[in-house]
């Protein structure tokens, strides 16, 4: 017998768990007893703020990072032996989604061991519902380029695809850097695209705007260091 592998969702900020997750989905995830995370201090934080205070040395749990090696993640299928479920927990929103926990989910399908995912914030689809933008035809296109001149042509590249396909194109970027991306993509988009700026998504603090570039010119936003979602819709 094997176990299975339970996809959990997690909080996008510094939210109460039940705030922004199912009922049912905690209380799935408390009887889970090995974990397989991104990091274990914010997995360990998580859990304890979930319900599992007091209970967390009874727990085990394996880093699945960017510095995994595939050969450590191959070993993670001896943890399904015995019919032992477990669960896959990302750093925040949903697992698998531009997060190293695919390659455990891959791994799964391999072998033949059952993936149950469960409902919980996802920061891509919230942006995309409150943007106002097509939610018929979008693509995520995960990270831009860092170095400027790389992620300028970049994004003349995404506005053109949007432009020809009526597409909405979503993408993200490391917090420290959101408003270098912001500056780049007013000095490379045409002025009546539409860009939205999602930040702080399911929190007090959130912001969620859509206007044309022309419009963010006379209006910058400053975004800070603050979780963000940028999604552009060209003509």
């Amino acid at each position: 017998m094997v176990g299975k592998l339970y996809l959990f969702p997690s909080p996008l900020g510094d939210n109460e768990p039940r705030e922004v997750i199912p009922g049912p989905v905690l209380d799935r995830m408390l009887e889970i007893r090995t974990f397989v995370v991104e990091e274990v201090r914010t997995a360990r934080r998580f859990l304890s703020r979930a319900g599992l205070k007091g209970h967390i040395g009874e727990l085990s749990f394996h880093e699945l990072n960017e510095h995994t090696q595939p050969k450590e993640v191959e070993a993670l299928a001896a943890l399904f032996e015995n019919g032992q479920d477990v669960g896959l927990i990302t750093e925040a929103g949903l697992p698998a989604v531009a997060d190293p926990g695919a390659l455990l989910v891959a791994l799964c399908h391999r072998r033949g061991i059952e993936v149950v995912p469960f409902t919980g914030p996802s920061s891509l689809m919230l942006a995309l519902m409150a943007s106002g933008l097509d939610g018929q035809s979008f693509a995520f296109c995960g990270y831009l380029p860092a170095k400027t001149d790389e992620r300028r042509s970049a994004i003349r590249t995404v506005e053109k695809r949007s432009s020809q396909l009526h597409q909405t194109q979503l993408f993200i970027e490391t917090p420290y850097r959101n408003d270098s991306l912001m500056a780049d993509l007013l000095a490379s988009c045409r002025e009546d695209t539409r860009l939205c700026i999602a930040a702080d998504l399911t929190l007090p603090t959130a912001t969620i705007r859509t206007r044309t570039v022309r419009e963010w010119k006379k209006a910058p936003l400053a975004i800070g260091k603050r979780p963000c979602v940028f999604l552009l819709l060209a003509k």
